[in-house]
């Protein structure tokens, strides 16, 4: 079922790569935004059960079982689950769609490197999950890697004269983009000292250098589909109002929702 996966995810890429003149950075782009757009009903889901959640913490009933419960956690525990059935909460609708790209990524990953062939046996290996029905393989093949200044099938590295070590730069715009997009997307917390905001705050500094290893580890096509996913998702947070810029700045307190 996975290779069958991986094997729709090079089809969809390799068509739309055929439609755009043979560029696969642009496919990646292009594919990025129908994911986006796929998906675009969970982040939706996701937005509200964040809001609703941050909602919560302002709750007279949570902050009054915070000061009863503070020494028993399971009674705290079981309050609080008691409240997410009152107040129509899923705690799980926040991470849904991040739990569902995971799987997206790791496939994307795969059909990148599977794509992106550079010997006789990886061509054969490629042309078996091609639909022939669907593609011509004789146009396709072999693919067009560079994009910018980057082969999208290593690791991108600059080397820029002078400088006795290379410069990662889609790894820095990965951490870059993921960084914004997770300050512009959490929603404030009620306190400072909540336990969510704590949470918050760490995922939003490991979060960006978690995936920036990744960038500068990985094929840099990979890459490219992390920094138009962070971009394209700070725009659909944008177009449903729920992107404050204010909270970027380091000397302001986060901006209420």
């Amino acid at each position: 079922m996975w290779d069958a996966f991986v094997g729709f995810m090079i089809n969809v890429l390799l068509y739309i790569y055929s439609l755009l003149g043979q560029n696969f950075g642009i496919a990646i782009i292009v594919f990025t935004i129908v994911v986006r757009l796929a998906t675009h009903p969970l982040t939706v889901k996701q937005l509200k059960g964040s809001t609703a959640m941050a909602e919560m913490q302002k709750d007279k009933r949570w902050i009054e079982a915070q000061k009863k419960y503070k020494n028993d956690k399971e009674k705290l525990s079981q309050e609080q689950m008691k409240l997410y059935q009152e107040l129509g909460i899923n705690p799980l609708a926040s991470c849904l769609p991040t739990l569902i790209q995971l799987p997206i990524i790791i496939a994307l990953y795969q059909a990148v490197i599977q794509s992106l062939t550079n010997s006789p046996l990886e061509v054969l290996k490629l042309t078996n999950h091609i639909y022939t029905g669907f593609l011509n393989i004789g146009t396709l093949l072999p693919l067009n890697n560079r994009f910018l200044w980057m082969d999208l099938g290593t690791p991108d590295l600059i080397h820029i004269p002078g400088l006795p070590f290379p410069i990662p730069i889609l790894a820095i715009l990965v951490v870059i983009t993921t960084y914004i997009q997770s300050k512009l997307t959490t929603p404030p917390p009620a306190s400072p000292d909540d336990q969510s905001a704590q949470i918050s705050g760490m995922m939003t500094i490991y979060m960006p250098l978690l995936m920036g290893y990744m960038a500068f580890t990985l094929a840099s096509g990979l890459s490219l589909y992390f920094v138009a996913s962070n971009i394209i998702g700070i725009l659909q947070y944008a177009a449903l109002g729920k992107v404050n810029w204010r909270n970027l700045l380091p000397s302001r307190k986060p901006a209420k929702a």
